[in-house]
């Protein structure tokens, strides 16, 4: 079964602002963390931010000031926007899901979407 499932992924030109959606399924979404993380090509997956159970959120230092992380209960949808974003933030945007959300570490989460391609350029 599919728990999680990334979307809103696509082209967005340097300074626009775009935001992904975390559909989750098979479990209730106000008793886990979701968090999102990103790969480039070539590097290795990062943490990008993430909610706990509680609401409380957790950004790093790549996302802080230009994303937001939210969540909807009502339709178990994580929602992050990203704006002001540059061929930096070009990469395949993943969401998971943790008990906590700790550090952002993707050695704390279990399940795993798919991923959704964001690319930024002109």
């Amino acid at each position: 079964q599919v728990e999680l499932e990334e979307s809103g992924g696509g082209l967005v030109q340097p300074g626009g602002s775009l935001t992904l959606s975390c559909k989750v399924s098979e479990f209730t979404l106000g008793y886990y963390a979701i968090g999102w993380f990103r790969q480039a090509p070539g590097k290795e997956r990062e943490g990008v931010a993430c909610i706990n159970s509680n609401g409380s959120k957790v950004y790093t230092e790549r996302a802080r000031g230009r994303f937001t992380i939210s969540e909807d209960n009502a339709k178990n949808i994580v929602s992050l926007q990203m704006r002001d974003l540059d061929s930096g933030d070009t990469a395949e945007y993943y969401c998971a899901k943790a008990n906590y959300c700790g550090l952002v570490s993707e050695n704390d989460m279990g399940s795993w979407g798919k991923g959704t391609l964001v690319t930024v350029s002109s």
